[in-house]
């Protein structure tokens, strides 16, 4: 199978000498005879160097390949290769002085600028921090085509990446889970420590799972980590286990873990037109997401029906929310479906939610409210109950991407009321509004069940 697999990851723990690897690789690629040619005499393989050597270092920011070129460059100053070649060791770019085909230089996220390149080796390094945010995703895939068109020419990748956190969706995670992985094309190189969080503390079990992590790696100050990993308490526990034992772990402040939301989805019995919901709305002008999600009052199943994202796209620089389309999803809610109660966030929507409150106004009876997300005594009330919901599967979901990706993006901040969502930084791009909607909306259900709406059968008036 090793003959048929021309790219190739791997997942090891720090300080496992990942950047000296790949920098040794690129070299080979760019000078080296690395490329089959012919069967000898005896029987052996003979290679023969890359014709037109593209060698390329992605990574989502140019100075996170810094690292990497100060390797190469210190592999290949003052070396014998360094005359032998002719080569032009620039900070930025490597090349050859006599003006022959060939580079080694990094490539940065920058989306379409990197589409139709023809790298005859690429480098992907730390793929475990390349996540939606920073257009990771977007960049591999660009990538992996530009590498795929010249496959059968030789062209190949390589990754290197820590353990991931699976609730942030990376790279790294998208390569470990694929098709590609399980079936043996791409090879996978990872070896882990047995070790569960909760063995943390014992001596003995630390160190015989470092000794297994590390491998032969002689370097390594395994009697130096056992005592940090053992005594350290400002470190969270599933930082050690990702980074030191490799070992695939949630980041510990975490509101959601993945496993826990994908036990509460739910294919059977769909929401259906004229089913009794509740509705949760959180909007936003230009900044952040604008969402409504609805709940099912009978069994707490939730659902999406409207998402809008700033798309941050530099060609779209002033968009903004497209109100009207607000609008109609809310029009279009109460009419498909009853919508017993709904919680909306106010800022920049109250004049809309007091309309809404008006329109929907049935006989005196209210259906519209506002719900002050920023009000924290009330808001980790509401996160609490939702959370625990989650826990012991008082609530569903259909499974929706937005929905679970916000969710699982959310964060948890301590406040003296308790805890609260929020983004993993202020000016975070992995957005949490559909979280926050789903909240809303099963605070909505709670409070129209506790009304006594759930046996509520509304009749509308029909004049002949």
């Amino acid at each position: 199978m090793g003959l048929l697999s021309r790219h190739a990851a791997a997942r090891k723990g720090l300080g496992l000498s990942k950047t000296p690897l790949l920098a040794a690789l690129a070299i080979v690629e760019f000078i080296g005879p690395c490329r089959f040619s012919h069967w000898d005499a005896f029987g052996l393989p003979v290679a023969k160097p890359v014709p037109l050597p593209t060698v390329q270092i992605g990574a989502t920011a140019l100075d996170q390949t810094d690292q990497t070129m100060e390797m190469i460059r210190g592999m290949l100053s003052e070396s014998p290769a360094e005359k032998e070649y002719g080569l032009d060791i620039g900070k930025a770019i490597i090349q050859f002085k006599s003006g022959k085909p060939g580079t080694i230089r990094p490539k940065a996220t920058a989306g379409r600028t990197s589409e139709g390149n023809r790298p005859s080796f690429c480098l992907m390094d730390e793929c475990h921090h390349w996540v939606g945010s920073n257009g990771g995703p977007d960049f591999f895939q660009t990538l992996k085509r530009n590498i795929e068109k010249t496959t059968s020419a030789g062209s190949r990748w390589v990754s290197t990446t820590n353990a991931y956190n699976p609730n942030e969706d990376s790279v790294a995670q998208q390569i470990h889970e694929s098709e590609m992985v399980r079936q043996g094309y791409w090879l996978y190189d990872c070896i882990e420590g047995d070790i569960e969080a909760g063995e943390l503390r014992d001596e003995e079990k630390v160190k015989a799972a470092l000794v297994e992590a590390y491998g032969d790696a002689t370097w390594a100050d395994i009697p130096g980590l056992t005592r940090t990993i053992l005594f350290d308490r400002t470190t969270p526990d599933s930082t050690y286990l990702r980074f030191f034992f490799n070992a695939i772990a949630e980041s510990s402040d975490g509101w959601m873990s993945k496993s826990e939301w994908e036990a509460c989805q739910d294919d059977d019995d769909p929401i259906m037109p004229g089913d009794q919901i509740a509705l949760g709305f959180d909007g936003s002008i230009r900044g952040d997401s604008t969402g409504i999600c609805g709940v099912r009052l009978r069994d707490g199943k939730l659902f999406v029906l409207h998402l809008q994202e700033n798309p941050r796209d530099p060609r779209q620089p002033d968009w903004e929310v497209d109100v009207l389309a607000v609008e109609a999803a809310v029009q279009k809610a109460f009419s498909i479906y009853r919508v017993e109660w709904m919680y909306c966030d106010p800022p920049y929507w109250q004049e809309a939610i007091g309309r809404w409150s008006i329109e929907h106004n049935d006989r005196g009876q209210d259906y519209v409210y506002e719900f002050w997300t920023n009000k924290p005594t009330r808001m980790v009330q509401a996160i609490e109950r939702f959370r625990t919901a989650v826990t012991v599967q008082d609530l569903s979901h259909d499974g929706d991407e937005n929905l679970t990706r916000h969710v699982l993006n959310a964060v948890t901040r301590e406040v003296p009321q308790g805890l609260l969502i929020t983004k993993d930084s202020p000016r975070s791009k992995r957005k949490i509004d559909l979280a926050v909607c789903a909240v809303l909306a099963f605070e909505a259900r709670a409070d129209a069940i506790a009304d006594g709406r759930l046996k509520t059968r509304r009749r509308r008036v029909v004049g002949f």
